[in-house]
């Protein structure tokens, strides 16, 4: 998620924005959009995130403003991909262009949050997601069918997340006892991918998560996987359940280039993240239904730095101090 503005004597003459992966980056927008090209040479570009300087999809960015003579170059923040991470910076250092680093890089950094994740610490950004009563329970003691707790604009919220983020996680209890779909289909976008955990193979092949709609990775053992294919959009990995768990799905993800995972429990499933300290944010949603028994929701510490209010129910959003 890159910008860029390009200015000429206080006043703004193009501007542009990354769309999509595989199409123009910000910089070439911007370029783009000047009507006259002659102004760029004594202009300055302001680009959110270092400009590339490898072909990868499309062409390196530090090229093209040095083909356009654009002198001075303002950078939000230095890119941590191993293909350019100060790479940009240096060439157009070594052809004279004056290049300023650091403006409201934490801003910068921010917005780019699950990439820079991503690279720096070769897992994705993990997002902790539960519903838990006014009593502080996430369901029913026995639960064998789905008991909500939050209303349908919550419900319809937590599909908008699942279609800004690049997977979905959960336990094999949840998924054995809600059958989940863990799509999007209350609001229009992209479904994220489909993790499940389950040890010994236990869900039924007839739920939803086999249906084969979405890609769906089953994270498994060894021993379970013996007499078990990946098919279209079924991909099995295994794991040893009996070291850190966790740890070893991060992994997984990250084998898959998955820059972002919401992990959706159950309560066990989610206090695995937190004991192990493998989290980057927590969106909790309250409800006013209480339970008075059953299983708590997971404990944890973070820095509240949002609350919503969604008609009688409220969500809080942590991140990991």
């Amino acid at each position: 998620m890159v910008g860029a503005v390009i200015v000429h004597k206080g006043n703004i003459i193009g501007e542009g924005w990354h769309y999509q992966a595989g199409q123009p980056h910000a910089e070439v927008n911007a370029i783009n959009s000047v009507k006259d090209k002659s102004l760029l040479k004594d202009a300055t570009i302001y680009v959110s995130l270092e400009p590339c300087s490898h072909f990868g999809k499309t062409p390196p960015c530090a090229n093209l403003i040095i083909e356009h003579h654009i002198p001075n170059v303002v950078i939000g923040c230095v890119d941590s991909f191993s293909e350019v991470s100060g790479k940009g910076i240096q060439k157009l250092k070594n052809n004279g262009y004056t290049v300023t680093v650091g403006v409201l890089e934490n801003e910068c950094i921010e917005v780019n949050k699950r990439f820079f994740t991503f690279h720096n610490k070769k897992r994705p950004y993990i997002i902790l997601k539960w519903g838990e009563t006014n009593d502080g329970f996430i369901s029913p003691e026995n639960n064998t069918e789905i008991t909500w707790i939050t209303n349908t604009y919550s419900r319809q919220l937590v599909h908008k997340l699942r279609a800004e983020e690049h997977a979905i996680l959960v336990g094999t209890n949840t998924a054995i006892t809600d059958n989940p779909k863990l799509d999007c289909r209350t609001w229009k976008g992209n479904n994220p991918v489909r993790i499940v955990l389950d040890r010994v193979l236990k869900i039924p092949n007839d739920y939803h998560l086999f249906d084969g709609n979405i890609k769906t990775i089953v994270i498994t053992t060894t021993d379970s996987i013996k007499n078990q294919e990946s098919k279209t959009n079924l991909i099995y990995e295994t794991i040893d359940f009996s070291e850190n768990i966790a740890t070893q799905i991060c992994d997984v993800l990250y084998k898959h280039q998955l820059q972002s995972v919401i992990i959706e429990g159950g309560s066990k499933t989610l206090q695995h993240f937190i004991d192990t300290n493998l989290w980057d944010e927590a969106r909790i949603f309250k409800g006013e239904t209480t339970f008075l028994e059953g299983i708590k929701a997971p404990k944890f510490k973070g820095i509240v730095v949002d609350s919503i209010t969604i008609k009688e129910d409220t969500l809080t959003i942590y991140n990991n101090d």
